[in-house]
C-alpha cells in the first residue's frame, strides 16, 4: 500500500513538473513576436490602425491590394498593419485586429503605399498624437503613395501633407474639414481625389473604388477589371465621380 501510494505521488510530481514546464514554453512562445512574411519586389502596403478603426476603410482596400498576388505579370502588394501598440486593436464595430507591426519599437520595412482608413476620433483626440502624426510624416517622405478613407483625411492634413493640393473627406464632415483647416481645397461630390502622390477618398463602401482606381493607375484597366470582378464588384472608372488633378 505505501509502495501504491509512493508511486502515485511520484506521478503527480512528475505531472506538475511537465505541466510548469509547457506553461512556461507557452509563456517564451507568446514572448517572440512573430512578423509577416514580405515578399521582394512588391510593393509594401501598410495600414495605419488604432483603437477605433472603422471595418470598411480597412478591409476595403485591405481585400483590393491584397487580390493583386493573385495577378500574374504584374508587381503586387505586401499588406500589412502598423500600429502604436502590440496590443490587439478593437475597431469600432468591435472586430479586435492584431498589428503586425509597433512603429514605436519595431524596425519597419519600407513602406511604398500607406494606408489611413478612418477612426472613431480623427477629428478630435488622434489629432492630438504627436508619435502618429510624426510617423505619418516619416513615411511620407519615402512612400509612392498616401491614401485616406473617409476621416482618414484629417490625419493627412493635420500632419501637413494635404498642403497645396485637392482633397476631399466623408461627405457629411467636409465642412468640418474645411473649418479646421481653412487653407485646405476640399472638395466635395466625388468620391476620391487623386492629386501627385495623395489619394483621399469619401469612404465607406467607396473606400473599394478608390483602392481600384490606384490599382488601375498602377497596373492598367484590365487588371483593375479583374480585381473587381474577383470581388463582384462593378467597376467602371469613367462611371465613378472622381478628380484627378496632378498625376506624379
Amino acid at each position: 500500500m505505501r509502495i501504491l501510494l509512493l508511486i502515485t505521488l511520484l506521478c503527480l510530481v512528475a505531472c506538475q513538473n511537465t505541466t510548469e514546464k509547457e506553461a512556461e514554453i507557452t509563456v517564451s512562445e507568446k514572448k517572440e513576436k512573430t512578423f509577416p512574411i514580405l515578399e521582394p519586389n512588391r510593393y509594401n502596403v501598410g495600414f495605419l490602425i488604432m483603437e477605433g478603426v472603422y471595418n470598411t476603410e480597412l478591409t476595403a482596400p485591405y481585400d483590393i491590394f491584397q487580390h493583386t498576388i493573385f495577378r500574374k505579370n504584374i508587381k503586387p502588394m505586401n499588406v500589412f498593419t502598423v500600429a502604436d501598440t502590440d496590443a490587439p486593436i478593437t475597431t469600432f464595430e468591435g472586430m479586435r485586429i492584431l498589428p503586425d507591426f509597433n512603429y514605436k519599437t519595431d524596425s519597419l520595412p519600407r513602406i511604398d503605399i500607406l494606408v489611413v482608413p478612418s477612426a472613431e476620433h480623427h477629428l478630435d483626440t488622434d489629432l492630438e498624437n504627436e508619435e502618429m502624426i510624426a510617423f505619418v510624416k516619416e513615411v511620407d517622405k519615402e512612400a509612392l503613395f498616401v491614401t485616406s478613407h473617409c476621416d482618414g483625411a484629417f490625419v493627412l492634413a493635420k500632419a501637413g501633407l494635404l498642403d497645396g493640393s485637392v482633397s476631399t473627406t466623408f461627405p457629411s464632415d467636409i465642412d468640418a474639414m474645411r473649418t479646421m483647416f481653412p487653407d485646405l481645397d476640399v472638395r466635395e461630390n466625388v468620391l476620391f481625389v487623386h492629386d501627385g502622390k495623395y489619394i483621399t477618398s469619401a469612404g465607406g463602401a467607396k473606400s473599394f473604388e478608390a483602392s481600384l482606381y490606384l490599382c488601375e493607375y498602377l497596373y492598367g484597366k484590365e487588371i483593375a477589371e479583374a480585381l473587381a470582378g474577383g470581388l463582384v464588384i462593378d467597376w467602371d472608372l469613367d462611371e465613378v465621380p472622381h478628380l484627378v488633378i496632378n498625376e506624379d
